[in-house]
């Protein structure tokens, strides 16, 4: 058997984002030696010269959300937001102005997921509460299999979450009486992470661990297809971790996925064929324009695809180690979140570094927001920053 490449690799600074799962019980895998682990140290931020203005507009206080993802979702002009502690807000994306405030009475581990009408969050435990997207006010409650990292996702009139064990909950978005459930096969080990969920039309899209991409029908739950994203290799069962990252991409006709250990892939959304593929560890989602895919790798390094064959087109290796989010498009950049509140903008183009801001310090986990002409960030510290550019 070949030995592995290099970047694919599993050292013992990557064991720690590994978790045990037995039945419905979720164990973090122990390291004996992590004491002895080698360290990743964050590359130094360059100075480079500014070649786009990026301004902040508005700024909003939430509330921390400590190791997990909270991310928000944007509806319209709405802005939902949460956090651990429970708070739940509704803010006007254009100004910055707190419609409502609530505090949910449990502490958040998943969230938000909305359409419009209904604000739906993860509690411990696995509780799904959901709030009037109007005036916050408590709807229903519900309980899933185990513990939700994923945000929810809602639409179609049916709210669709997927636990620890790896099942998939659909709930009625008025009521949240249950529609129907599908069970997938949890692995032994996979990443103490959030694969996400995208509804578009009638399709519900789940990432899953084992790096499997599935598509559901939102009215009944039936398999439309399930895609690979990526196979298991290597001799031991941490090797073979490769569940998928973050949320995919969903642009016409494309659902682009990353995964760790594994590759990032686009596939058709009739029925998930794949486009292309190319191999990749990354533990974010990807992001998607009309031109290219973007990937943040495990590494940190930055990358820009071709959308309709995933030809590479350039590589930015300057923010090594820093914890990146999710890409995201925006105006002529490609703009990334990093563990210490920097938001670095990319060149869409070429990935030269166009422009650097600072936030509050705090680890930018969750996938920046396109508001119109606005970019929305929340921080693990809680701040949420509405930013403009040329």
């Amino acid at each position: 058997m070949q030995p592995r490449p290099e970047h694919e690799r599993l050292n013992m600074y990557n064991i720690s984002k590994i978790i045990l799962v037995a039945s419905t019980v979720l164990l973090t895998a122990c390291n004996p030696f992590s004491s002895k682990a080698p360290r990743n140290v964050a590359a130094e931020l360059v100075d480079f010269k500014t070649t786009m203005a990026v301004r902040t507009l508005w700024t909003a206080e939430v509330g921390k959300s400590n190791v997990y993802v909270l991310s928000p979702v944007l509806v319209g002009d709405k802005l939902f937001v949460a956090s651990t502690e429970g708070t739940v807000a509704c803010i006007d994306a254009s100004n910055g102005k707190t419609l409502w405030r609530i505090s949910a009475g449990a502490a958040l581990t998943a969230g938000v997921g909305s359409d419009g009408k209904t604000v739906v969050v993860g509690a411990q435990d696995g509780v799904v509460l959901a709030f009037d997207a109007n005036n916050g006010k408590s709807r229903w409650k519900a309980q899933a299999s185990s513990q939700i990292l994923s945000s929810p996702a809602v639409g179609r009139g049916v709210v669709v979450v997927r636990s620890l064990d790896n099942r998939i909950l659909a709930l009625d978005s008025e009521t949240g009486a249950r529609r129907w459930f599908v069970q997938r096969p949890a692995p032994s080990l996979a990443l103490q992470a959030a694969p996400g969920i995208v509804i578009a039309d009638d399709t519900v899209y789940v990432a899953l661990p084992a790096g499997r991409l599935l598509a559901l029908s939102v009215g009944t739950g039936v398999p439309r297809w399930e895609s690979s994203i990526a196979e298991p290799r290597g001799a031991t069962e941490l090797e073979r971790v490769v569940d998928v990252s973050g949320t995919p991409a969903l642009s016409g006709k494309d659902i682009c996925a990353t995964s760790y250990q594994g590759r990032i892939a686009c596939a058709d959304v009739g029925n998930g064929a794949l486009r292309w593929a190319r191999e990749l560890s990354a533990e974010v989602g990807p992001g998607i324009d009309e031109r290219f895919v973007f990937a943040a790798d495990e590494r940190g390094n930055v990358q820009a695809f071709a959308r309709p064959n995933g030809a590479s087109q350039w590589r930015n290796a300057s923010l090594t180690w820093r914890g990146l989010s999710a890409p995201v498009s925006f105006s002529r950049a490609v703009v990334v979140g990093d563990k210490e509140g920097y938001l670095h903008f990319l060149s869409r183009e070429d990935g030269a570094m166009l422009a650097r801001l600072s936030t509050d310090g705090s680890a930018i986990k969750a996938r920046p927001l396109i508001a119109n002409s606005l970019l929305i960030i929340q921080t693990s510290g809680g701040k949420i920053v509405a930013l403009s550019a040329d």
